[in-house]
């Protein structure tokens, strides 16, 4: 009999969060057999990175998952036997009762958001007993060594990225209606927050000695490339061109397509958790925008990925490396982004052979879908 797991994913502010919870459900589906629901309480931001979702359905079945509307006042449920909390969204109180009656009790874990901070592999794996019913959460981190929860990845991502860059590229540039890249032209792809950095950084690449090509999704980043354009607006389909820069304003894109995206372009801009992780396994280099936190928190995680990140890159491409990270996110004491961008050209080429050995590097963390599998069977016994 299939094990049932359950996921529940609140929308916060992005997409992120249901982003991971789907790649999440898919995989454990696909290759792990598993009977997987997945609650959601946003299924119109849902349907933004997947079109096939109905965002109107209570209960839909798609690429083999059950997902469920969320809803308040939630209907009563029989839990699975795998309860996945992600990232801390809270169960509702009329299920978290149904698991305090189950017996044996389900295995609930409270999935993390991904870090690269020490702290996080001392911290993987340990209990949190519910303060008023007999249910244990278990944290469960994502991250980047062995001792951690590893990493999120389709078992067979990296023979679809071969047979994409092997025959699939210049299709894919066609539906975009582009030829393929000039010899020194340079295809980026950017995925950001708001960011004050952004300005210097296109008028860095206006001022390219060579074409520089910029793709630029649908999302909040729009209006401050509008205004950076004295235009009234923009919307997919727009390009514009300044000096070396050509600006190429894309719809919104399903997972699948981001990732061709990613695979596509020689340098990606990324934001938050999951497009940080696709592209790191694009195996192309990438400038990551860590989510703004209170305090500067998020510089000591854009720091602690870095340390892993150029780990094995020769000094000179470390620091244009880094300077470019630091710069895209508001760090001090950092030199301007026309020379941050300058440093990085000169070490471009260092810098792409590191991105395809450090995605080869990648799985020494292990794959999340099965460390969660693993650790839930263990608890099930």
């Amino acid at each position: 009999m299939r094990t049932t797991w359950d996921i529940f994913c609140k929308v916060v502010d992005n997409f992120g969060d249901i982003g991971i919870a789907w790649r999440l459900a898919r995989g454990l589906v696909r290759e792990h057999d598993l009977a997987v629901r997945l609650w959601v309480d946003d299924l119109h931001a849902f349907q933004r990175i997947w079109p096939a979702i109905d965002p109107d359905a209570a209960a839909q079945r798609c690429e083999g998952v059950t997902v469920c509307a969320w809803r308040t006042p939630f209907a009563a449920t029989e839990p699975a036997q795998v309860v996945i909390d992600a990232f801390g969204c809270t169960l509702p109180e009329a299920y978290l009762a149904a698991m305090a009656v189950q017996s044996p009790s389900p295995v609930w874990i409270n999935l993390e958001y991904l870090s690269a901070e020490p702290w996080v592999a001392e911290h993987h794996g340990l209990p949190s007993p519910h303060p008023r019913l007999p249910l244990t959460r278990y944290f469960f981190f994502p991250g980047y060594t062995p001792d951690t929860g590893g990493l999120l990845v389709e078992a067979d991502l990296a023979e679809r990225r071969a047979a994409f860059l092997g025959s699939g590229t210049p299709a894919f540039w066609r539906e975009l209606g582009l030829e393929a890249p000039q010899a020194e032209e340079l295809r980026v792809s950017l995925f950001a927050y708001e960011n004050p950095a952004l300005p210097d950084l296109l008028d860095a690449w206006v001022a390219d000695t060579h074409p520089v090509t910029c793709f630029v999704p649908e999302g909040r980043v729009v209006p401050q490339l509008a205004a950076w354009l004295s235009v009234a607006g923009l919307q997919a389909g727009d390009v514009h061109q300044r000096g070396a820069l050509r600006l190429h304003v894309l719809p919104f894109l399903d997972q699948d397509t981001y990732d061709h995206l990613l695979w596509a372009c020689k340098l990606n801009f990324v934001r938050g958790e999951d497009s940080c992780v696709r592209a790191q396994w694009a195996a192309r280099p990438l400038v990551w925008q860590a989510y703004p936190q209170a305090d500067e928190a998020h510089w000591d995680k854009t720091n602690a990925l870095l340390v892993h990140y150029t780990e094995g890159l020769n000094e000179a491409a470390s620091h244009a490396l880094s300077g470019m990270w630091r710069h895209w996110n508001g760090m001090p004491d950092v030199a301007g982004m026309a020379a941050c961008w300058a440093a990085w050209r000169a070490q471009q080429a260092a810098i792409e052979q590191h991105a395809e050995a450090w995605c080869g590097r990648l799985g020494l963390a292990g794959r999340l879908t099965d460390k969660l599998v693993d650790f839930a069977e263990n608890k099930l016994k």
